[in-house]
């Protein structure tokens, strides 16, 4: 008999099935497990086979859901990009790890309270990003894409199930790119480990994480002759023989978190839904900006050098929060509220200099409440409202609000709506900077908080699963850089409108869709130039294939933004400044890309010529001014999902 069950126990691991002891008191409930393979009425086991239900994910204390391993269009939009997200509304360096530039406003809350320059967000992960799994088996995940020139980019996951109720993940991604132009090197890398446990009662629960990323790019001022970029002239084809600004410059950011929440329920949950929640954290950002010289490209004499100042300046800015909280969990009402201490903390390259009285360091110890409500009505309502507020005598007060509306007022037609407010000290970023360069020197004193309203909504159809949005916003207090590079806050309000729809349309195995955005700033207008129109359409076919072994798309996308005097992107910083002198309008240039993806089995390839216009007449689109697009290039994207 022994030998029989060890035979069972390795035939259940090479057939990707889950062996489970009739007797044990882990025993998953039947409803639970899936395929039973043999029900045990032989001997003392039972074989069980997982099927897509038992691989789910989740973020802390939400909903589970499933691995999503069909073929949908909209991947086509997400792993084609090297973060893995939709960038609409953004436009790409020529180089992946870059950065973007923003054409479209949003609010990004991991700027809030802390250190993070613009152009090294786009793939830091918040913690309402960070998944937690609960599989049956050890799975795997890889993501992979090419890069513009030598290198690559991979995103690997392990997750496995430890028992029934205790996962843990380990998620590494690497990139590096050297790019089409010189002295643009990116390379990026992310680390993750999670873990999530529950106790065999449910009265106990916690979700924990380690989170280290690193965003370090070579930096390039720009090309130097446009003109001959807009020619195409036929020496410049070679585009590492373009002369560029800045050579021997480079900047890092490093972005670190511990954190850990977990809950306990006194009572019995099933009479009384009543726990208590705790979570502590502790969060550094970190950016460096290095040169290997002065570079003439930031100075015209000597006079504008500050003597003996480093060539490499550092910022940083550290969070340590500790919250405690009561929370009312029920199906249908739930409702948390809590107080929060927080000790931040942020500081630059010390600069004494008779010129500039910029302080090295600024802290503060921070008492705050947060609360958080949802409500499900019918099965036909939901409502989800945040609020945490704070104050300290440093960075001032901070106060944020969400509130997110979505019903069902006929089936299957969705509305939803938001009313968001937030008031917060700008950006560390716009607060202080050192620099061997006088002009880059600063200190905002006395900053207001930027107070930003936000009043949107979107209506779901059935018609060609159609979306229609609108979003309004107000910003009071604006914070932006100037042409010189210097922050400043605006006197009066910002106000921005954005309306627009997305909608697909089908016959047989055709489909079209399009995405449409108009937008406008209604005043002060020239401290956020945008363009009035951004659109995207993507037309393609769709049908299984090879006796049905397999699924393919094959199609063409269009990304298209209107003409505008774009702001400009500046190393120093890593941040966008308005438009100098020597600038231009960007846009009013389609980007063209045709693609193939197929899916077999649980792998996805996603294969496209980006840009094919160019091999038709020279590229002219620009990202930013002086900082082109990419040309024509093969890109690859592979998403294999291995449930072992």
């Amino acid at each position: 008999m022994k030998y029989i069950l060890a035979f069972l126990i390795f035939f259940s691991f090479i057939s990707q099935a889950q062996v489970v002891n009739k007797t044990d008191f882990n025993q998953l409930p039947k409803e639970e497990d899936t395929l039973v393979i043999d029900s045990g009425k032989k001997d003392s086991m039972k074989i069980f086979k997982p099927t897509i239900n038992d691989y789910q994910y989740q973020t802390q204390f939400s909903e589970k859901k499933v691995f999503d391993t069909v073929m949908t269009f909209d991947k086509t939009y997400i792993f084609s990009q090297y973060n893995n997200r939709d960038n609409f509304g953004r436009v790409q360096f020529a180089n992946v790890g870059s950065g973007f530039n923003p054409l479209s406003y949003e609010v990004n809350a991991e700027e809030n309270l802390s250190l993070l320059p613009a152009n090294k967000s786009y793939g830091i992960l918040g913690i309402s990003d960070v998944k937690y799994y609960d599989v049956k088996t050890p799975t795997a995940a890889f993501i992979y894409h090419n890069s513009m020139k030598n290198g690559a980019v991979l995103k690997s996951t392990y997750t496995q199930n430890i028992g029934k109720r205790f996962n843990f993940a380990l998620e590494y991604m690497g990139l590096r790119s050297q790019g089409l132009y010189r002295n643009s090197l990116a390379a990026n890398n992310n680390t993750l480990f999670s873990g999530h446990y529950t106790s065999k009662s449910g009265n106990y629960e916690v979700f924990a994480h380690y989170l280290h990323q690193n965003v370090n790019n070579q930096e390039n001022g720009g090309i130097v002759a446009d003109s001959l970029f807009m020619s195409g002239d036929s020496d410049f084809r070679n585009r590492t023989n373009a002369q560029i600004n800045l050579t021997g410059t480079s900047s890092q950011f490093s972005y670190r978190r511990y954190y850990l929440t977990h809950q306990f329920a006194p009572f019995n949950s099933e009479k009384i839904p009543f726990k208590i929640r705790h979570t502590i954290s502790n969060q550094g950002n970190k950016y460096y900006y290095h040169q290997d010289a002065l570079e003439p490209y930031l100075y015209d004499d000597e006079s504008q050098l500050v003597s003996g100042f480093p060539l490499s300046t550092k910022k940083y800015s550290n969070n340590f929060s500790n919250t405690v909280s009561m929370v009312w969990d029920n199906e249908k009402f739930k409702l948390d509220a809590g107080v929060r201490y927080q000790m931040l903390k942020f500081g630059t390259t010390e600069l004494v200099s008779p010129n500039f009285d910029i302080p090295s360091e600024m802290k503060e110890s921070r008492i705050g409440a947060v609360g958080n409500l949802q409500v499900k009505l019918f099965d036909k309502i939901q409502l989800n409202s945040f609020l945490e507020f704070s104050n300290g005598s440093q960075f001032g007060s901070y106060v944020k609000t969400t509130n997110q509306l979505k019903f069902e007022p006929v089936k299957d037609y969705f509305v939803n709506a938001r009313v968001n407010f937030q008031s917060a000290s700008p950006s560390f970023n716009y607060l202080v900077n050192t620099s061997v360069y006088n002009n880059f020197n600063y200190y905002l004193q006395d900053a207001k908080n930027q107070a930003i309203t936000e009043i949107g909504g979107s209506i779901n159809l059935k018609w060609f699963k159609t979306e229609l949005f609108a979003n309004y916003f107000r910003i009071d207090n604006y914070t932006y850089f100037d042409a010189e590079s210097m922050p400043a806050q605006s006197e009066s309000p910002l106000n921005i409108s954005q309306i627009g729809g997305d909608a697909t349309f089908s016959y047989r195995n055709f489909h079209l869709n399009t995405r449409l955005q108009f937008q406008n700033a209604l005043t002060n207008k020239e401290l956020l130039p945008m363009p009035g129109f951004i659109g995207r359409a993507n037309f393609f076919y769709q049908s299984k294939a090879f006796k049905n072994a397999a699924e393919i798309q094959a199609g063409i996308k269009v990304y298209y933004f209107s003409k505008f005097a774009s702001r400009e992107y500046f190393p120093v910083l890593n941040d966008y400044i308005l438009p100098g002198t020597n600038s231009f309008s960007i846009g009013g240039q389609p980007i063209a890309d045709v693609y193939i993806n197929m899916k077999v089995k649980k792998m996805f390839f996603f294969i496209e010529g980006q840009q094919v216009g160019t091999l038709l007449s020279h590229n002219k689109a620009y990202a930013f001014p002086h900082y082109p697009v990419y040309d024509f290039r093969l890109n690859i994207g592979i998403v294999w999902y291995l449930f072992n």
